[in-house]
């Protein structure tokens, strides 16, 4: 069994990172917006959270209806909790960022030129909902489930 050591919470900062906030998504819910304009390939910030096991993410996944976990090589972010951060990208077909997962990291780079106040979103599949949940997006080319 692998050991992590203590639970803890990572957080990143820069100054595209530190200038994101979270506001009324027309997508669902809450989102992430660019606080500033992002340049195309720009490193936006990393996901944000408890360390724990896959295990424990999977566990952890199964009895919850909204889920902020990443998984990574052998263990997982859970940013559940966190009230700023990538906890609040929301998904799209037509994304305009995307996740570089490494062992220890899940890092969000820009797609294209995202403006000042623009939704920032990911494509979210594969996910744990494995086509079964609607989606939302609104892109022309949205695939209808995520």
């Amino acid at each position: 069994m692998l050991d992590f050591g203590p639970m803890k919470r990572v957080a990143f900062s820069s100054p595209l990172h530190d200038a994101l906030f979270v506001g009324r998504s027309p997508i669902t819910g809450r989102g992430l917006f660019a606080g500033c304009a992002i340049p195309k390939r720009a490193k936006i910030g990393e996901f944000e959270g408890e360390v724990i096991t896959i295990a424990e993410a999977r566990r952890r996944a199964a009895r919850l209806r909204i889920v902020a976990i990443v998984e990574l090589d052998r263990k997982a972010i859970d940013a559940r909790g966190m009230l700023t951060g990538f906890r609040f990208i929301n998904h799209s077909c037509q994304p305009n960022t995307f996740m570089r997962r490494t062992k220890d990291r899940a890092e969000f780079y820009a797609l294209r030129d995202i403006a000042k106040g623009e939704e920032l979103t990911v494509d979210y599949r594969p996910s744990h909902h494995e086509g079964r949940l609607r989606c939302r997006c609104g892109a022309p080319s949205c695939h209808g489930w995520i």
